[in-house]
């Protein structure tokens, strides 16, 4: 398939790990910011192929992981409420709240559906006019363009049952809390290419000048992620702290300009908590005065909540590139996507779900208690052992 199959090729994959370690002089340090990119590495064992001098983390890329709990619990509220449709991407339906989930909600009676498209609420909403129907609005810059276009044809046509829960996040402020951190370790970073699609990449150049760190912008394929690492090595090893753009098949500097007027259109930028990781100024898109009316939160008289995360979760941790996944004492015990500590486990784009689709013998058997005297009493078994797939092999 054209744009896939050359990009999964095992031989210029291994060329560009080859490439690497003959520039890589020193220990390096790099994160890549996007879900996607994280399952990639993982499932096709792209860290393994690198020199131990690179050290790959694993940042917040993922919007349904960074959800906040309390955005999560005004989502269950809603949902439970006989008047109301309630519609989502299928990746926010077992994400846990405080004491249940989306699809808990839906099995104890309440109309909650997955839709795949904002302008599919937008149509129940047409079709259903006794009903409050509620899209939950969650993504990154990719996602903002149709969320805000649903909102706008809401608004054209009259819509006045149909309202969205917003939970909009925003990568650049994300990515400058991590560099102005105490704790940062980040020498450099693999740019999501699919939100520069949107939102091209002029926003990092700042960035790179500011903290001297070099950015590349990175598609999602193996050869992809190991040419943007290559770029990125280059730059760390040239003394350099520049922009550059892998992914110049799809991503253009100034990005897509209808997509940004139709988002600057509906949305403003607000303060937004992140999970795990607390509030970022100017890190959220919130509705506008003018579309104010299609707001879910003000529209079911939903206030302020403040909710503790579970002690035993480190996805924050996971989310700011501190620890991965296999550091967690939960993950695969405590932690499975069947019962989700966090989002980071259940979210198709999460990082322990990574580790644990692909990763989760090697990591259970690098730990050296797995299975304490205790737990062997209650009768706890390890889950089962699941393979990585490796470079040239299909998909599942």
């Amino acid at each position: 398939m054209k744009y896939l199959d050359e990009y999964r090729d095992a031989e210029a994959a291994r060329k560009f790990a080859d490439a690497i370690a003959r520039i890589t002089t020193r220990s390096w340090t790099i994160m890549e910011v996007c879900g996607g990119q994280t399952h990639a590495i993982v499932k096709f064992g792209i860290d393994q192929l690198l020199p131990d001098k690179i050290t790959l983390l694993h940042g917040p890329g993922c919007p349904v992981c960074v959800t906040p709990l309390e955005l999560i619990d005004k989502a269950l509220d809603i949902a439970a409420r006989p008047e109301v449709i309630f519609t989502s991407f299928g990746d926010m339906l077992r994400v846990p709240g405080s004491h249940a989930d989306l699809l808990s909600v839906k099995a104890a009676g309440g109309d909650v559906r997955m839709v795949y498209s904002p302008l599919d609420a937008l149509k129940l909403a047409q079709q259903n006019p006794g009903k409050q129907v509620v899209f939950f609005a969650v993504g990154f810059e990719t996602t903002a363009p149709a969320n805000a276009m649903a909102v706008y044809q809401a608004a054209q046509q009259g819509v006045e049952n149909f309202s969205i829960l917003v939970s909009h996040v925003l990568v650049p402020p994300a990515i400058e809390a991590i560099l102005s951190s105490s704790t940062n370790r980040v020498q450099a970073f693999l740019a999501a290419g699919h939100v520069c699609v949107v939102v091209g990449y002029e926003e990092y150049l700042p960035l790179a000048q500011k903290y001297g760190v070099p950015f590349v912008v990175t598609g999602f394929e193996p050869v992809d992620i190991l040419q943007g690492i290559y770029m990125t090595v280059r730059q760390l090893e040239e003394g350099r702290a520049e922009v550059e753009n892998q992914y110049a098949r799809a991503v253009r500097r100034e990005g897509n300009v209808p997509a940004q007027q139709i988002i600057r259109e509906v949305f403003e930028v607000v303060p937004r908590k992140w999970r795990g990781i607390g509030s970022i100024p100017h890190s959220g898109l919130g509705l506008r005065a003018a579309y104010a009316d299609f707001d879910a939160e003000k529209r079911f008289g939903l206030g302020e909540l403040t909710v503790e995360e579970p002690s035993a979760c480190i996805s924050g941790l996971v989310l700011q590139g501190v620890k991965k996944p296999n550091q967690c004492p939960a993950f695969g015990m405590l932690c499975t996507p069947e019962h989700p500590l966090g989002a980071t486990m259940v979210s198709s784009e999460g990082a322990c779900a990574a580790y644990y689709r692909y990763r989760r013998q090697e990591v259970l058997s690098s730990q050296s208690l797995v299975l304490s005297p205790e737990n062997s009493a209650a009768g706890l078994q390890l889950p089962g052992a699941s393979q990585p797939l490796v470079i040239g092999e299909g998909d599942e």
